[in-house]
């Protein structure tokens, strides 16, 4: 399946939910399941609401799926947070950097959105 390559938002939380897939794996492999189980679901939560709001059925559906969106942004910040601080787990700013380019985007939809 492929992505529309000019919806970069589509794409970014594709690839974001992919590389945060490999992330969890490593976790797993040194046992770290709890936050391994949190971050998995807040973060591929992101782009599973942004392709929701693909077919919105109003305006009004479209912004919620995308504040939806930026709430488990908010969340995976946390986690990633967590993992960045602790000194036993393996290093994240890589993702970190890559949150940041899809919280900026997806605040933009949100602000673009309600000002139409």
């Amino acid at each position: 399946m492929q992505v529309q390559s000019e919806n970069i938002i589509l794409k970014k939380t594709i690839e974001f939910s992919l590389r945060i897939i490999e992330y969890v794996e490593l976790l797993e492999s040194q046992k770290k399941y709890v936050i391994a189980k949190q971050l998995l679901r807040s973060a591929t939560s992101i782009g599973a609401n942004v392709h929701e709001a693909q077919n919105a059925e109003s305006k009004p559906d479209f912004i919620h799926k995308f504040k939806v969106a930026a709430k488990e942004v908010e969340e995976t910040k946390y986690w990633l947070v967590l993992c960045s601080e602790s000194k036993s787990y393996p290093d994240c700013k890589a993702l970190v950097d890559k949150l940041h380019e899809i919280d900026k985007i997806i605040t933009k939809i949100i602000s673009t959105s309600k000002a139409k």
